[in-house]
């Protein structure tokens, strides 16, 4: 069974830049299309990226695009997400997702795999 696990949270000032990584043990981590979710408190967890299986295409939530980039690293088994220009809106706990996936595809929204999260606070 993939686990997946997170790190890179932490406390950050809004304007700042955060580098979340995120770990795939337990499966061929090329078949897997990631996604990044986040959640806070008395709301539902909501989609923030995607990246397909070779990395060639990814997708974002409207209020992330041009401040947030995903990434992966099939040779290390992680996918990455870049948080630039944050602001304190993007707090929340942040997880990792896998979808084992048969076409190299972004737009992806149901998940099978999850992380435990990483909490990430900006303070403004």
């Amino acid at each position: 069974q993939v686990q997946l696990g997170e790190s890179g949270g932490g406390l950050v000032q809004a304007g700042g830049s955060l580098r979340l990584s995120c770990v795939v043990s337990g499966g061929t981590f090329s078949v897997y299309v990631m996604g990044w979710f986040r959640q806070v408190p008395g709301k539902e967890r909501e989609f923030v990226a995607s990246i397909s299986r070779s990395g060639t295409f990814d997708d974002y939530e409207d209020s992330v695009k041009g401040r947030f980039t995903i990434s992966r690293e099939n040779a290390k088994n992680t996918v990455y997400l870049v948080m630039n220009r944050i602001r304190p809106e993007d707090t929340a706990v942040y997880y990792c997702a896998a979808k084992q996936f048969m076409v190299d595809y972004a737009t992806v929204r149901v998940f099978d795999s999850w992380g435990q999260g990483t909490q990430v606070t900006v303070t403004s």
